[in-house]
């Protein structure tokens, strides 16, 4: 499902100057099947130099407002910042952004701002510049949910099962992507909880918030003490991070339930059917689970985390 996500943090916006520039309509935007416009307006990002220009059917308020591109930019301005420290890699000819150019809007609903071309001009005092194509969209959530016959010890780890959702990914080429649940956020939403509705929503298994473990949380915290000049990035993993801002904190929910309520789940057909969800459950052996969503980043990552954090007795 596709929803959006709000844990970015605030930015300030003090008053910059707003200005239109003319521009020759240039035909479709990439992929996204939207033309864009024959102007553009231009402003300054609020407490920098950097310059916007954004196109006409994108206020400068409602892309402010954007919980994606205020994440991203503060993300990225605070790894530019550390760039200060003399112990910092490109200290002696530090990167800045200069410019953000918004190619395309993708809207929810004909109305709700969804996802968002743009190009951004990361340089340094020499010309050399970072690759900067960039598709923005948030965070998600993804889910690996593992159920436990009722009759089996708790700790046995034989016997546990792993919930796949099998559903059309059109920008994947398919019509039956294997992957764990996952999902985008609804804007005022929370990672748990929003990780618990989306269970609710693939499955039709009733989860609280209590009942989640944090596996991208839990990991980091087992890395060594942070550093002044380690980046502040947010507590996921990044599935695509030379062409997208997508982050996806992976959770960790584990059920028991008789037999009988396991082998009913098997080909169960579920999700929103009228937001275009089409989705089946597939139920595989947790121990397979690796080789059943092999091509699905996320699931290969939380199987890792939960491998991982297994051998160490933090699960």
């Amino acid at each position: 499902m596709l929803r959006r996500l709000s844990t970015a943090r605030h930015l300030k916006h003090p008053c910059s100057v707003l200005t239109l520039t003319p521009r020759p309509v240039t035909g479709t935007a990439a992929g996204l099947g939207i033309s864009r416009s024959a102007a553009m307006s231009t402003f300054t990002l609020p407490g920098s130099h950097t310059r916007v220009n954004s196109t006409a059917d994108l206020s400068k308020d409602e892309l402010l407002a954007f919980p994606a591109f205020k994440v991203w930019t503060s993300t990225l301005q605070r790894s530019l910042a550390r760039q200060s420290s003399p112990e910092h890699e490109f200290h002696g000819d530090p990167y800045v952004l200069r410019t953000i150019d918004i190619q395309a809007v993708d809207r929810f609903g004909g109305s709700r701002l969804g996802f968002v071309k743009l190009k951004a001009d990361v340089s340094n005092g020499r010309g050399e510049s970072l690759p900067g194509s960039l598709f923005l969209r948030g965070g998600s959530v993804g889910m690996l949910l593992i159920i436990q016959p009722d009759d089996i010890p708790a700790s046995q780890e034989k016997g546990k099962w792993a919930i796949l959702t099998i559903q059309p990914r059109i920008p994947a080429g398919s019509l039956a992507f294997a992957e764990i649940p996952a999902g985008m956020l609804d804007d005022h939403g929370t990672f748990a909880g929003g990780a618990a509705k989306e269970i609710q929503e693939e499955t039709g298994l009733l989860v609280q918030e209590s009942d989640l473990i944090d596996m991208t949380a839990l990991a980091l915290q087992s890395m060594p003490q942070r550093s002044d000049n380690d980046e502040d990035l947010q507590k996921a993993v990044y599935p695509s991070p030379g062409g997208s801002d997508e982050f996806i904190p992976l959770f960790l929910c584990q059920k028991r339930m008789p037999q009988k309520d396991i082998e009913e789940l098997q080909g169960k057909l579920t999700g929103e059917r009228d937001h275009g969800e089409k989705i089946t459950l597939k139920v595989v052996p947790l121990q397979n689970l690796w080789k059943e969503g092999l091509r699905d980043g996320k699931t290969l990552a939380a199987w890792a985390l939960y491998q991982g954090l297994l051998q160490e007795g933090k699960i």
